[in-house]
């Protein structure tokens, strides 16, 4: 499957300023930008730069940023899903995951979100994919929102379905563990019945669940 990746930018205003949502961005764009130091939200903040110009290079991967300037303050990252997760079982070549989604503090609650996954939509090649997106209430920030679990689960499912992802049922043990956790989807308008049967073979293993 080839991987075309179609550039695509938009200008948001925000109370703190004029942002840049753009991307897939190149490794080397990417590093050409700072990183700011509020991305902490998966690894400390250069390490987790050296993973999105990791995430950049691959033939699959994607990245999408938003940037103040010169100054990237929040991310989204498409990539195949991890080896070790149930997800790459299939070995589907149009599935891809959403694997992380972060916004600096200064800058939420303005839509950044929201905006960054509806300028990865833009492209046409995603509709020859299944993007995936796996939520976690361990992942989420609780104590800096101030917001519960449930809050911020409604938080996240706005988000998502404004890049078209929606809730689908699944019996993965991880994300059956707690009620907030969940799997959500988008299916690209050209993702044929053969490929949809594969997911839901994924998305199940227990047959009397199927």
């Amino acid at each position: 499957m080839e991987h075309n990746k179609t550039y695509n930018a938009m200008e948001i205003k925000t109370p703190n300023g004029s942002i840049i949502i753009e991307g897939p961005i190149s490794s080397g764009k990417l590093a050409s930008y700072e990183f700011h130091k509020d991305l902490i939200a998966f690894r400390p903040p250069e390490q987790q730069h050296k993973a999105l110009i990791g995430i950049a290079e691959l033939p699959e991967g994607r990245i999408l940023v938003a940037r103040d300037k010169h100054t990237i303050v929040g991310y989204v990252t498409y990539l195949y899903p991890d080896p070790l997760e149930r997800w790459s079982e299939g070995n589907m070549e149009n599935l891809i995951e959403l694997g992380a989604i972060e916004v600096i503090p200064d800058f939420r609650g303005y839509s950044v979100g929201k905006n960054l996954l509806r300028v990865s939509m833009m492209d046409d090649q995603m509709e020859d994919y299944i993007v995936i997106t796996t939520e976690y209430y361990w992942h989420w920030d609780l104590k800096g929102t101030c917001l519960n679990v449930w809050e911020y689960r409604k938080v996240m499912e706005k988000m998502m379905n404004a890049g078209g992802l929606e809730w689908y049922a699944t019996d993965e043990p991880e994300i059956s563990s707690h009620p907030a956790n969940c799997l959500m989807a988008r299916i690209g308008n050209r993702i044929g019945p053969d490929s949809i049967q594969a997911f839901d073979k994924l998305r199940f293993k227990n047959r009397f669940m199927y």
